[in-house]
């Protein structure tokens, strides 16, 4: 139950962060945390669902990483 209200409360905070306009650094810790706590939400509780929940999540946070810049890429 602890990892139910722990995800919850995370959602409500990155919820109030999107509406008052955070931007992509205040918001990529917070959904970084999250994907913590679902997986630990999932483990418990979460069944089939909440796993495939938690593959999505890591899924995008994986695609919203910023890559490291190439040495090779020419200036402009």
């Amino acid at each position: 139950m602890d990892e139910a209200r722990a995800v919850l409360e995370r959602l409500e905070r990155i919820e109030a962060l999107d509406r008052s306009g955070a931007g992509r650094a205040a918001l990529l810790p917070e959904l970084r945390a999250l994907l913590g706590e679902a997986e630990a939400w999932a483990s418990t509780e979460g069944g089939d669902a909440g796993g495939d929940a938690v593959d999505g999540l890591r899924s995008a946070l994986a695609g919203a990483t910023p890559k490291a810049l190439s040495h090779d890429m020419i200036a402009v």
